[in-house]
């Protein structure tokens, strides 16, 4: 989600309240485009993040410090000159809802007068900036200069007079009028949220979309679909959340779909009826918690990445492997006609005549007649040889191929099993585990020591764990290696085992403590055995439990690879929302 207007708004009045009058007591730079400052006020020391990052402009406090460079930059060391010990007298959220914060403050030059400086900070994607200026509203520095080659717009380069840029001449929400609302605002030719979005300042997408959900509208409709009574209740609640902001009434939430976030909002989200919603009493922690949640799933996506992409090669290499060696074992399905023509041209060749190109005779193997081509030059004995050996040769291939079929069979399964295991990834040392399986395989090539003597030790990496209605605990394997420590580790024999049929996934343990569990419980466990599996969209995936006494692993088998001969099956649900998780 953008970081919009309704954003800005809820941490404006978050800063104000606990920033006004408070003294500027450090100022770092940690990043190029970022500032750190810490504020004492009410004998409390706050950390401001000021990021005007082109990826990810934020504003929001933290209780974390960041490692500044040893050489402070230029602008880091003006502010400290101007700012250190500086009194905050004002902190605005200016043009209505737009996405631009004014902090003002004050403090006493060298000659002892007061004077009154400000940071303006803009949240405008690629172009944000960290913008410093003096009384008279001159740009004294910013934390990147725009020159008139960069933007023919404005320049933003000391000396200059510092004003807003034009926003594609959107409209502040907070003076609209009715006149205005039905000439301009929905005689628009376009969708509800797409207008709402263009028309005003500071409004995302998302947040257009929930306004038309709150008036039970479709976002996606076109202002020229609704009638008048649709009209009037979307302008309605348009009123009624700029009253929430206007009065101050955030309610900052992050929607979490499972353990990703996928929203966060300074209002409630309404139209997500479905997932999680976290409510948070700060728009800081709400912010920070997103975007650091959001990190942590993109780091490890990235880093799942290289491994990822690893694998689908071998997989795809592989699977054109054995399309080549099934079409090889296919055409060694006539193996057993040459030994037949053989055998008959051995039985019957004492027909044939110098001239014969063909012997005509009796298949004694099904009683039909058959017509077997010879080669005229050769005596019978050797037209026989001929198909003999073309027999030999076949049969040699077959038995040759069959191996390698099954073998190749064996590694796309341990490839898939391995693509699995990367999707269900939610640690860094998930990912080491992995790629050691990987390498032990012979996948990939070593580039360290890691799990060998001398070398550093493996990170460990814990099962899932969840808690099932009726109070047992069920763990769920996230590879290979923890898949076969599950099962052979710490499982018992009386503990109950699920796995999905035919299909890579999670091994899913049941302590029993040798008790027999309810029926809500296998229910729960093959639910979490059919989503932690290849077969997680379906609608339903057959499951395979039973107890862990009667499963095996072959020798020499590769990780997670077991072996059963008597199971019970159900079919289960892969929707595990109601099932409780143990961090």
């Amino acid at each position: 989600m953008a970081f919009d207007g309704f954003t800005m708004a809820a941490l404006t009045k978050e800063l104000s309240d606990k920033l006004m009058d408070g003294r500027l007591q450090k100022i770092a730079q940690p990043e190029p485009d970022e500032l750190l400052l810490t504020i004492k006020n009410n004998r409390t020391n706050y950390r401001l993040v000021l990021s005007a990052s082109p990826s990810l402009p934020l504003i929001y406090l933290t209780n974390e410090s960041k490692t500044s460079p040893l050489t402070a930059p230029n602008f880091c060391m003006l502010l400290r000159k101007h700012l250190s010990g500086a009194k905050i007298t004002a902190i605005t959220q200016l043009c209505g809802l737009e996405r631009v914060l004014k902090i003002e403050m004050e403090n006493l030059n060298e000659l002892g007068d007061l004077v009154r400086k400000a940071l303006v900070i803009e949240i405008m994607g690629k172009h944000s900036n960290i913008i410093f200026l003096d009384e008279s509203g001159k740009i004294i520095d910013s934390i990147k200069h725009v020159s008139s080659l960069v933007s023919s717009v404005r320049e933003v380069l000391p000396g200059r007079d510092y004003f807003l840029p034009n926003t594609k001449e959107k409209h502040n929400p907070f003076v609209l009028t009715t006149e205005q609302w039905m000439q301009e605002v929905v005689s628009q030719p376009v969708s509800v949220a797409k207008g709402l979005c263009n028309y005003f300042t500071g409004f995302s997408y998302t947040m257009a979309q929930e306004i038309s959900y709150r008036s039970r509208i479709d976002g996606d409709a076109p202002f020229s679909s609704l009638n008048g009574n649709q009209l009037s209740c979307l302008l309605n609640t348009l009123k009624d959340l700029l009253s929430a902001v206007k009065n101050g009434d955030f309610t900052p939430e992050i929607v979490f779909d499972g353990k990703e976030p996928v929203e966060f909002s300074a209002f409630s989200l309404t139209m997500y009826e479905t997932l999680e919603h976290r409510d948070s009493d700060f728009m800081s922690s709400t912010v920070e918690t997103f975007y650091g949640e959001k990190e942590i799933i993109q780091r490890i996506r990235q880093k799942s990445m290289d491994l990822r992409k690893n694998v689908t090669t071998l997989l795809e290499r592989n699977r054109k492997k054995l399309f080549l060696q099934q079409k090889q074992l296919k055409d060694t399905e006539k193996r057993d006609r040459y030994k037949v023509y053989g055998e008959l041209i051995n039985t019957y060749g004492y027909q044939l005549t110098p001239e014969d190109t063909s012997l005509t005779c009796m298949n004694y193997y099904d009683n039909t007649e058959i017509t077997i081509p010879v080669d005229n030059t050769l005596s019978p004995t050797e037209n026989a040889n001929k198909y003999f050996t073309r027999y030999n040769k076949l049969k040699r291939t077959f038995e040759a191929v069959s191996i390698q079929v099954r073998e190749t069979n064996e590694l796309i399964e341990h490839l898939e099993t391995i693509l699995t295991a990367l999707d269900i990834a939610r640690q860094e040392e998930d990912l080491v585990l992995i790629k050691q399986e990987l390498i032990d395989s012979g996948y990939m090539r070593s580039h360290g020591r890691n799990g060998k003597k001398g070398g550093k030790a493996m990170p460990k990496s814990k099962p899932l764990h969840y808690i099932s209605s009726d109070g047992y605990d069920i763990y769920v394997g996230k590879n290979n290696y923890q898949n076969d420590h599950l099962t052979f580790k710490v499982a018992t024999g009386n503990d109950w085992w699920f796995h999905a049929k035919q299909a890579p996934g999670s091994h899913v343990i049941v302590k029993c403590n040798n008790e027999e569990p309810p029926v809500t419980t296998f229910e729960e466990a093959a639910s979490l055995a059919a989503f932690y599996s290849k077969n997680k969209n379906a609608d339903k995936v057959e499951i395979d439990y039973l107890q862990k006494k009667n499963v095996k692993k072959p020798n020499g088998s590769k990780p997670g690879f077991v072996v059963y001969y008597t199971n019970y099956s159900m079919m289960a649900s892969p929707d595990i929302s109601h099932i409780t998780e143990v961090e």
